[in-house]
Protein backbone atom coordinates (compact mmCIF):
# COMPACT_ATOMS: atom_id res chain seq x y z
CA UNK A 1 0.00 0.00 0.00
CA UNK A 2 3.33 2.30 0.86
CA UNK A 3 4.74 1.79 -2.92
CA UNK A 4 1.65 2.18 -4.50
CA UNK A 5 0.97 5.37 -2.58
CA UNK A 6 4.23 6.56 -2.92
CA UNK A 7 4.15 5.43 -7.13
CA UNK A 8 0.37 7.60 -7.12
CA UNK A 9 2.32 11.20 -5.59
CA UNK A 10 4.87 11.11 -7.86
CA UNK A 11 2.17 9.68 -11.33
CA UNK A 12 0.34 13.29 -10.32
CA UNK A 13 3.20 15.94 -10.45
CA UNK A 14 3.23 18.21 -13.13
CA UNK A 15 5.34 16.81 -16.23
CA UNK A 16 7.25 20.01 -16.25
CA UNK A 17 8.14 19.71 -12.86
CA UNK A 18 9.06 16.04 -12.83
CA UNK A 19 11.72 17.34 -15.91
CA UNK A 20 13.18 20.14 -14.20
CA UNK A 21 13.50 17.69 -10.88
CA UNK A 22 15.66 15.35 -13.22
CA UNK A 23 17.74 18.02 -14.58
CA UNK A 24 18.42 18.90 -11.05
CA UNK A 25 18.71 15.20 -10.24
CA UNK A 26 21.58 14.45 -13.02
CA UNK A 27 23.70 17.77 -12.52
CA UNK A 28 23.54 17.94 -8.66
CA UNK A 29 24.60 14.16 -8.88
CA UNK A 30 27.69 15.36 -10.95
CA UNK A 31 28.60 18.88 -8.93
CA UNK A 32 28.12 16.96 -5.20
CA UNK A 33 30.54 13.64 -6.46
CA UNK A 34 33.00 16.45 -7.73
CA UNK A 35 33.38 18.80 -5.03
CA UNK A 36 33.22 15.89 -2.38
CA UNK A 37 34.90 12.92 -3.77
CA UNK A 38 36.82 13.52 -7.43
CA UNK A 39 38.13 17.56 -7.07
CA UNK A 40 40.29 16.38 -3.50
CA UNK A 41 41.88 13.46 -4.55
CA UNK A 42 42.62 14.27 -7.94
CA UNK A 43 44.39 17.30 -6.83
CA UNK A 44 45.90 15.04 -4.00
CA UNK A 45 47.54 12.91 -6.98
CA UNK A 46 48.24 15.95 -9.11
CA UNK A 47 50.44 17.52 -5.69
CA UNK A 48 47.90 20.63 -6.06
CA UNK A 49 47.70 21.73 -2.26
CA UNK A 50 44.60 21.63 0.19
CA UNK A 51 44.80 25.17 0.27
CA UNK A 52 44.15 25.05 -3.56
CA UNK A 53 40.96 22.62 -3.53
CA UNK A 54 40.16 24.76 -0.28
CA UNK A 55 39.53 27.87 -2.70
CA UNK A 56 38.43 26.30 -5.69
CA UNK A 57 35.45 24.99 -3.00
CA UNK A 58 35.12 28.19 -2.00
CA UNK A 59 35.00 29.99 -4.63
CA UNK A 60 32.23 27.21 -6.47
CA UNK A 61 29.85 28.65 -3.77
CA UNK A 62 30.49 31.98 -4.12
CA UNK A 63 29.82 31.85 -7.59
CA UNK A 64 27.43 29.77 -7.18
CA UNK A 65 25.86 32.36 -4.37
CA UNK A 66 26.44 35.47 -6.68
CA UNK A 67 24.93 34.45 -9.50
CA UNK A 68 21.43 33.56 -7.72
CA UNK A 69 21.16 37.27 -6.40
CA UNK A 70 20.94 38.10 -10.13
CA UNK A 71 19.77 35.23 -11.77
CA UNK A 72 15.91 36.77 -11.39
CA UNK A 73 16.63 39.53 -13.25
CA UNK A 74 18.05 37.55 -16.07
CA UNK A 75 16.00 34.75 -15.82
CA UNK A 76 12.79 37.89 -15.84
CA UNK A 77 14.47 39.28 -19.52
CA UNK A 78 15.57 36.19 -21.18
CA UNK A 79 13.57 32.74 -22.38
CA UNK A 80 14.81 30.21 -19.37
CA UNK A 81 15.60 27.77 -21.71
CA UNK A 82 18.08 29.52 -23.46
CA UNK A 83 19.43 30.91 -20.06
CA UNK A 84 19.51 27.00 -18.65
CA UNK A 85 21.53 25.34 -21.69
CA UNK A 86 23.85 28.20 -21.77
CA UNK A 87 24.97 28.18 -18.04
CA UNK A 88 25.00 24.28 -18.39
CA UNK A 89 27.45 24.84 -21.06
CA UNK A 90 29.42 26.64 -18.57
CA UNK A 91 29.36 23.94 -16.35
CA UNK A 92 30.47 21.50 -18.39
CA UNK A 93 33.57 23.74 -19.64
CA UNK A 94 34.35 23.80 -15.66
CA UNK A 95 34.43 20.08 -15.32
CA UNK A 96 36.52 20.03 -18.91
CA UNK A 97 39.38 23.04 -17.62
CA UNK A 98 39.39 21.51 -13.68
CA UNK A 99 40.56 17.98 -15.50
CA UNK A 100 42.02 19.09 -18.53
CA UNK A 101 44.38 21.67 -17.14
CA UNK A 102 46.78 20.24 -13.83
CA UNK A 103 47.11 23.60 -12.03
CA UNK A 104 45.74 25.59 -9.14
CA UNK A 105 44.40 28.18 -10.96
CA UNK A 106 42.54 25.65 -13.13
CA UNK A 107 40.69 23.91 -10.63
CA UNK A 108 39.60 27.28 -9.23
CA UNK A 109 38.67 28.49 -12.71
CA UNK A 110 36.75 25.40 -13.47
CA UNK A 111 34.86 25.52 -10.17
CA UNK A 112 34.10 28.73 -10.32
CA UNK A 113 32.36 27.91 -13.65
CA UNK A 114 30.53 24.73 -12.91
CA UNK A 115 29.10 26.90 -9.90
CA UNK A 116 27.87 29.38 -12.40
CA UNK A 117 26.78 26.46 -14.43
CA UNK A 118 24.10 24.79 -11.60
CA UNK A 119 23.27 28.21 -10.37
CA UNK A 120 19.82 28.33 -11.80
CA UNK A 121 18.47 25.19 -11.91
CA UNK A 122 17.00 25.09 -8.93
CA UNK A 123 15.56 28.66 -9.00
CA UNK A 124 13.91 27.18 -12.20
CA UNK A 125 12.62 24.26 -10.22
CA UNK A 126 11.52 25.94 -7.83
CA UNK A 127 9.31 28.43 -10.37
CA UNK A 128 7.41 25.26 -11.37
CA UNK A 129 5.99 24.54 -7.53
CA UNK A 130 2.02 25.21 -7.73
CA UNK A 131 0.88 27.04 -4.78
CA UNK A 132 -1.67 24.08 -4.04
CA UNK A 133 0.85 21.73 -4.23
CA UNK A 134 3.83 23.60 -2.29
CA UNK A 135 4.25 20.90 0.62
CA UNK A 136 4.26 17.89 -1.36
CA UNK A 137 6.31 19.77 -4.07
CA UNK A 138 9.19 21.28 -2.02
CA UNK A 139 9.33 17.94 -0.21
CA UNK A 140 9.87 15.67 -3.51
CA UNK A 141 12.76 18.43 -4.87
CA UNK A 142 14.68 17.99 -1.63
CA UNK A 143 13.86 13.72 -1.62
CA UNK A 144 15.61 14.10 -5.31
CA UNK A 145 18.22 16.32 -4.03
CA UNK A 146 19.50 14.51 -0.68
CA UNK A 147 19.35 11.05 -2.86
CA UNK A 148 21.63 12.95 -5.59
CA UNK A 149 23.65 14.57 -3.03
CA UNK A 150 24.66 11.07 -1.48
CA UNK A 151 24.85 9.00 -4.65
CA UNK A 152 27.15 11.00 -6.84
CA UNK A 153 30.23 11.12 -4.30
CA UNK A 154 30.07 7.02 -3.42
CA UNK A 155 29.76 6.43 -7.32
CA UNK A 156 32.60 8.65 -7.64
CA UNK A 157 34.77 7.05 -5.30
CA UNK A 158 33.47 3.42 -6.58
CA UNK A 159 35.77 4.24 -9.67
CA UNK A 160 38.72 6.87 -8.38
CA UNK A 161 40.57 3.06 -6.88
CA UNK A 162 40.44 2.50 -10.79
CA UNK A 163 40.96 5.48 -12.61
CA UNK A 164 40.38 9.16 -12.42
CA UNK A 165 39.74 9.43 -16.19
CA UNK A 166 36.65 7.26 -15.92
CA UNK A 167 35.54 8.82 -12.55
CA UNK A 168 35.55 12.27 -14.81
CA UNK A 169 33.91 11.25 -17.59
CA UNK A 170 31.32 9.59 -15.18
CA UNK A 171 30.48 12.90 -13.92
CA UNK A 172 30.81 14.83 -17.24
CA UNK A 173 28.08 11.85 -18.59
CA UNK A 174 26.05 12.79 -15.85
CA UNK A 175 26.00 16.63 -16.35
CA UNK A 176 25.84 16.08 -19.90
CA UNK A 177 22.77 13.94 -19.10
CA UNK A 178 20.98 16.89 -17.50
CA UNK A 179 21.96 19.38 -20.28
CA UNK A 180 20.52 17.19 -22.80
CA UNK A 181 17.64 16.59 -20.94
CA UNK A 182 17.46 20.54 -21.16
CA UNK A 183 17.71 20.96 -24.58
CA UNK A 184 14.57 18.31 -25.23
CA UNK A 185 12.06 20.09 -27.73
CA UNK A 186 9.47 19.27 -25.51
CA UNK A 187 10.92 20.97 -22.61
CA UNK A 188 8.57 22.69 -20.48
CA UNK A 189 9.36 25.99 -18.59
CA UNK A 190 7.21 28.15 -17.32
CA UNK A 191 7.50 31.64 -19.46
CA UNK A 192 9.82 34.75 -17.93
CA UNK A 193 8.04 36.93 -15.78
CA UNK A 194 7.18 34.04 -13.50
CA UNK A 195 9.80 34.64 -11.47
CA UNK A 196 9.75 38.25 -10.44
CA UNK A 197 12.45 40.55 -10.86
CA UNK A 198 12.22 42.65 -7.02
CA UNK A 199 14.31 46.13 -7.34
CA UNK A 200 18.08 45.76 -5.92
CA UNK A 201 17.07 48.69 -3.52
CA UNK A 202 13.68 46.76 -1.94
CA UNK A 203 15.92 43.93 -1.86
CA UNK A 204 18.08 45.33 0.56
CA UNK A 205 15.44 46.56 2.67
CA UNK A 206 13.94 43.55 2.99
CA UNK A 207 17.11 41.97 4.09
CA UNK A 208 18.00 44.32 6.48
CA UNK A 209 15.03 43.89 8.07
CA UNK A 210 14.53 39.91 8.31
CA UNK A 211 18.11 40.19 9.37
CA UNK A 212 17.37 42.07 12.46
CA UNK A 213 14.44 39.58 13.23
CA UNK A 214 16.85 36.72 12.67
CA UNK A 215 19.81 37.74 15.10
CA UNK A 216 19.28 34.30 17.48
CA UNK A 217 19.79 32.24 14.51
CA UNK A 218 22.59 33.45 12.59
CA UNK A 219 25.54 32.49 14.75
CA UNK A 220 24.53 28.99 14.60
CA UNK A 221 23.59 29.03 10.82
CA UNK A 222 26.78 30.53 10.02
CA UNK A 223 29.17 28.15 12.31
CA UNK A 224 27.34 24.99 11.29
CA UNK A 225 27.96 25.43 7.83
CA UNK A 226 31.29 26.68 8.40
CA UNK A 227 32.11 23.48 10.37
CA UNK A 228 30.84 21.28 7.28
CA UNK A 229 32.56 23.71 4.89
CA UNK A 230 35.85 23.14 6.76
CA UNK A 231 35.77 19.05 6.05
CA UNK A 232 35.05 19.29 2.41
CA UNK A 233 38.75 19.82 0.98
CA UNK A 234 40.50 17.09 3.34
CA UNK A 235 37.78 14.43 4.17
CA UNK A 236 39.31 12.19 1.62
CA UNK A 237 42.66 12.85 2.34
CA UNK A 238 41.59 12.42 5.70
CA UNK A 239 40.22 8.91 4.88
CA UNK A 240 42.76 7.34 3.03
CA UNK A 241 45.79 8.88 4.70
CA UNK A 242 44.78 8.27 8.46
CA UNK A 243 41.70 6.43 8.51
CA UNK A 244 43.37 3.47 6.30
CA UNK A 245 40.54 3.57 3.98
CA UNK A 246 40.93 3.26 0.38
CA UNK A 247 37.61 4.96 -1.79
CA UNK A 248 35.95 1.90 -1.76
CA UNK A 249 35.57 1.58 1.88
CA UNK A 250 35.23 5.32 1.92
CA UNK A 251 32.40 5.23 -0.51
CA UNK A 252 30.71 2.01 1.94
CA UNK A 253 31.11 4.42 5.07
CA UNK A 254 29.71 7.31 3.38
CA UNK A 255 26.93 5.29 1.97
CA UNK A 256 26.16 3.89 5.88
CA UNK A 257 25.83 7.15 7.27
CA UNK A 258 23.90 8.01 4.37
CA UNK A 259 21.32 5.46 5.05
CA UNK A 260 21.32 6.02 8.77
CA UNK A 261 19.87 9.66 8.13
CA UNK A 262 17.52 8.46 5.74
CA UNK A 263 16.26 5.90 7.98
CA UNK A 264 16.13 7.72 11.23
CA UNK A 265 14.59 11.07 9.35
CA UNK A 266 10.33 10.41 10.29
CA UNK A 267 11.00 9.08 13.33
CA UNK A 268 13.88 11.85 14.53
CA UNK A 269 11.13 14.34 13.53
CA UNK A 270 8.19 13.03 15.54
CA UNK A 271 10.74 12.49 18.56
CA UNK A 272 11.45 16.46 18.01
CA UNK A 273 7.80 17.16 18.19
CA UNK A 274 7.37 14.90 21.46
CA UNK A 275 10.75 16.17 23.20
CA UNK A 276 10.90 19.32 22.01
CA UNK A 277 13.23 20.65 19.31
CA UNK A 278 15.85 22.67 21.09
CA UNK A 279 16.58 19.52 22.91
CA UNK A 280 17.12 17.61 19.95
CA UNK A 281 18.93 20.13 18.27
CA UNK A 282 21.36 20.21 21.29
CA UNK A 283 21.71 16.38 21.61
CA UNK A 284 22.09 16.04 18.08
CA UNK A 285 24.89 18.79 17.56
CA UNK A 286 26.64 17.36 20.80
CA UNK A 287 26.58 13.68 19.17
CA UNK A 288 27.82 15.09 15.86
CA UNK A 289 30.87 16.92 17.81
CA UNK A 290 31.33 13.41 19.88
CA UNK A 291 31.35 11.15 16.65
CA UNK A 292 33.63 13.65 14.59
CA UNK A 293 36.17 14.04 17.76
CA UNK A 294 36.69 10.53 17.97
CA UNK A 295 36.99 9.73 14.31
CA UNK A 296 40.49 11.51 14.74
CA UNK A 297 41.26 7.95 17.16
CA UNK A 298 39.60 5.53 14.53
CA UNK A 299 41.97 2.65 13.11
CA UNK A 300 39.82 0.35 12.16
CA UNK A 301 37.05 -0.39 9.51
CA UNK A 302 34.51 -1.23 12.42
CA UNK A 303 34.97 1.50 14.63
CA UNK A 304 34.70 4.29 11.38
CA UNK A 305 31.63 2.28 10.59
CA UNK A 306 30.19 2.72 14.25
CA UNK A 307 30.81 6.75 14.03
CA UNK A 308 29.29 7.00 10.84
CA UNK A 309 26.22 5.61 11.73
CA UNK A 310 26.41 7.83 15.16
CA UNK A 311 27.21 10.85 12.74
CA UNK A 312 24.19 9.62 10.64
CA UNK A 313 21.99 9.52 13.40
CA UNK A 314 22.51 12.84 15.07
CA UNK A 315 22.65 14.37 11.86
CA UNK A 316 19.01 12.71 11.18
CA UNK A 317 18.12 14.37 14.77
CA UNK A 318 19.37 17.70 13.94
CA UNK A 319 17.77 18.27 10.24
CA UNK A 320 13.89 18.62 11.48
CA UNK A 321 14.46 20.15 14.36
CA UNK A 322 16.95 22.82 12.98
CA UNK A 323 14.30 23.56 10.13
CA UNK A 324 11.38 23.32 12.93
CA UNK A 325 13.52 26.48 14.66
CA UNK A 326 14.04 27.98 11.55
CA UNK A 327 10.43 28.11 10.58
CA UNK A 328 9.85 29.69 13.64
CA UNK A 329 11.76 32.82 12.22
CA UNK A 330 9.77 32.78 8.89
CA UNK A 331 6.58 35.18 9.20
CA UNK A 332 3.84 33.41 7.01
CA UNK A 333 3.52 36.80 4.89
CA UNK A 334 6.81 36.61 3.83
CA UNK A 335 7.94 33.42 3.67
CA UNK A 336 10.32 33.55 0.25
CA UNK A 337 12.00 36.60 1.46
CA UNK A 338 12.62 34.56 5.05
CA UNK A 339 13.80 31.63 3.73
CA UNK A 340 15.68 33.53 0.98
CA UNK A 341 17.61 35.93 3.29
CA UNK A 342 18.53 32.12 5.71
CA UNK A 343 19.57 30.71 2.68
CA UNK A 344 22.29 33.06 2.20
CA UNK A 345 23.29 33.58 5.55
CA UNK A 346 23.85 29.80 5.74
CA UNK A 347 26.02 30.45 2.52
CA UNK A 348 28.40 32.60 4.11
CA UNK A 349 29.70 29.75 5.68
CA UNK A 350 30.07 27.55 2.78
CA UNK A 351 31.72 29.77 1.32
CA UNK A 352 34.39 30.28 3.82
CA UNK A 353 34.53 26.86 5.26
CA UNK A 354 36.00 24.86 2.24
CA UNK A 355 39.19 27.61 1.90
CA UNK A 356 39.78 27.90 5.78
CA UNK A 357 39.63 24.18 6.23
CA UNK A 358 42.24 23.68 2.92
CA UNK A 359 44.76 26.37 4.95
CA UNK A 360 44.39 24.76 8.25
CA UNK A 361 44.81 21.39 6.39
CA UNK A 362 47.88 22.58 4.70
CA UNK A 363 49.27 24.30 7.76
CA UNK A 364 48.90 21.89 10.71
CA UNK A 365 46.92 18.84 9.30
CA UNK A 366 44.03 17.42 8.23
CA UNK A 367 43.29 15.99 11.85
CA UNK A 368 43.46 19.46 13.22
CA UNK A 369 40.75 20.47 10.67
CA UNK A 370 38.70 17.63 11.69
CA UNK A 371 39.09 18.63 15.74
CA UNK A 372 38.32 22.71 14.65
CA UNK A 373 35.19 21.41 12.90
CA UNK A 374 34.16 18.82 16.18
CA UNK A 375 34.94 21.93 18.27
CA UNK A 376 32.80 24.39 16.51
CA UNK A 377 29.54 21.39 16.25
CA UNK A 378 30.61 21.35 20.22
CA UNK A 379 30.02 25.18 20.70
CA UNK A 380 26.56 25.26 18.54
CA UNK A 381 25.61 22.84 21.34
CA UNK A 382 26.28 24.78 23.98
CA UNK A 383 24.95 28.38 22.03
CA UNK A 384 21.46 26.38 21.44
CA UNK A 385 21.56 24.87 25.04
CA UNK A 386 22.08 28.41 26.54
CA UNK A 387 20.18 30.60 23.92
CA UNK A 388 16.10 30.13 24.60
CA UNK A 389 15.51 30.03 20.30
CA UNK A 390 11.82 28.82 20.39
CA UNK A 391 10.84 31.69 22.68
CA UNK A 392 12.39 34.84 21.23
CA UNK A 393 11.24 33.08 17.96
CA UNK A 394 7.46 33.56 19.06
CA UNK A 395 8.20 37.00 20.32
CA UNK A 396 9.37 37.80 16.89
CA UNK A 397 6.68 36.68 15.26
CA UNK A 398 4.04 38.21 18.00
CA UNK A 399 5.67 41.44 17.39
CA UNK A 400 5.65 41.00 13.31
CA UNK A 401 1.61 39.90 13.48
CA UNK A 402 0.68 43.55 15.88
CA UNK A 403 2.88 45.66 12.93
CA UNK A 404 0.72 44.55 10.56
Amino acid sequence: MKNSAQRGFWSKLPPSFLHCSAILFLTEMARSAFLISFLPAYANDRQITLAAVGAAISIHYLADTLIKVIAGYVLDRFPARLILNAFLLLGLLGLLVSFGISAPWAIIVGSGLLGIGVSPIWLLCLSEIREDHRGSQMGAIYTIWLISLGLGPVAVNFLLDRSYSLSFWLLAGLWAGGWALAAVKGSVFRSKGMITAIPFKQQMSQMRNKLAQMKPLVPGMILQTLAAGLLVPVLPSFASEYLALDYSAYSIVLLGGGLMTVLLLIPMGRLADKWGHKWLLVAGFGALAVCLGLLIYSRQMVSTMLLALGFGAAYAAVLPAWNAIMSYFVPTEQKATGWGVLSGIEGIGVIIGPILGGWVAESFGETVTVGVSALLLFGIMLFYWIRPIRHQAGQMLERYGQEH
